[in-house]
């Protein structure tokens, strides 16, 4: 019996309507387009506006949209992973109120927070429930709507962040296609440098800390930015090495999208032609969980079965990590 691997056999996608440009952004802190564009390659985001929807309703719209794809039955659904960064609420599960509303009345569902590699650290955890053999079809959903933890004065972060998500479902594969190698970091020291303090349980939320926007997305720029490009080109060229491969053998990059600068080192680091990299954050932003899967979705029509992918992300904590996966279909 050959050996069961888990390859990703389906994707969809959700995007908000409401787009926040940077000529928007100049109207409301002290930036321009010009500015943000040769510092992140960020040209707008979307940001979801209606009152009362939140993570959930991204996640769940781009797991319909798979469902739809791929003539799926929900039922047959066995695990539902919500990575995100940024729960519906603190008590109850995103995923598992995601699922209930995705008709995957079969499954158990649960929430994964690494930051902005809450995505890339999913992958590792579906594949391992597929690899055992028990589990068939595990749904994996990265979604943030990062607009509800923005500062909108703070020139810093306001830029930088969208809202959206991705699907992805994992099944087991038999003909060595899907993951074959991850390397996956963690460092807690480097919380200080990029966090959202108020509003958990070290930090509850205060009269004063709502009127400071301490409950909001701090980040240490420069630090974040130069451990980000030093890990993820790390990661990335450390995966290449264990498994033997070249810039050659790489059919695509896909790099948490944070800042184009961030990417541009990273495919660098491993030799990697532009046209390898997939890039959408001029359009949508950082994402945080949303990114890698987004970047499948727009990249869907152009993979080819055997393709060689290298996933990076890094974010918050610190969490870093790469994976390399063979493309299914």
């Amino acid at each position: 019996m050959s050996k069961i691997s888990a390859a990703i056999t389906a994707v969809g996608g959700y995007l908000p309507d409401y787009v926040l440009t940077n000529q928007v952004l100049e109207t409301m802190v002290d930036t321009n387009d010009e500015w943000i564009t040769s510092r992140t390659g960020i040209k707008e985001r979307r940001i979801l506006k209606e009152e009362g929807k939140g993570t959930s309703f991204l996640a769940i719209n781009a797991a319909q949209d798979l469902i739809a794809k791929s003539g799926i039955n929900p039922e047959e659904i066995e695990l539902v992973i919500v990575a995100t960064a940024t729960p519906d609420m603190k008590a109850a599960s995103t995923a598992a109120y995601t699922a209930t509303q995705i008709g995957a009345t079969n499954a158990f569902s649960y929430d994964l927070e690494a930051a902005c590699s809450s995505f890339l650290f999913g992958m590792s955890t579906a594949a391992r429930y597929i690899e055992s053999g028990r589990y068939k079809k595990v749904l994996l959903i990265g979604a943030d709507k990062n607009s509800s933890m923005i500062n909108y004065k703070d020139r810093a972060t306001c830029i930088i962040f969208g809202d959206g998500a991705g699907a992805v479902l994992f099944e087991p594969n038999n003909e060595g296609l899907g993951l074959q190698d991850e390397y996956l970091r963690s460092d807690g020291s480097g919380r200080e440098f990029l966090q959202a303090k108020f509003g958990g349980s070290s930090y509850k939320t205060t009269t004063d800390a709502l009127e400071n926007n301490e409950h909001c997305i701090f980040q240490d720029g420069k630090t974040v930015f130069k451990n980000a490009v030093s890990k993820m080109a790390d990661v990335s060229e450390r995966i290449l090495q264990r498994n033997n491969l070249n810039n050659d053998d790489i059919s695509w990059l896909a790099a948490h999208q944070a800042n184009k600068r961030i990417i541009d080192a990273t495919a660098k680091r491993i030799n990697l032609e532009d046209k390898k990299v997939m890039m959408n954050i001029q359009k949508y932003g950082n994402t945080t969980s949303a990114t890698l899967p987004l970047l499948l979705y727009d990249y869907e029509s152009k993979l080819k079965k055997g393709d060689k992918i290298i996933f990076a992300a890094f974010g918050g904590g610190f969490t870093w990590g790469s994976i390399y996966l063979k493309w299914a279909y």
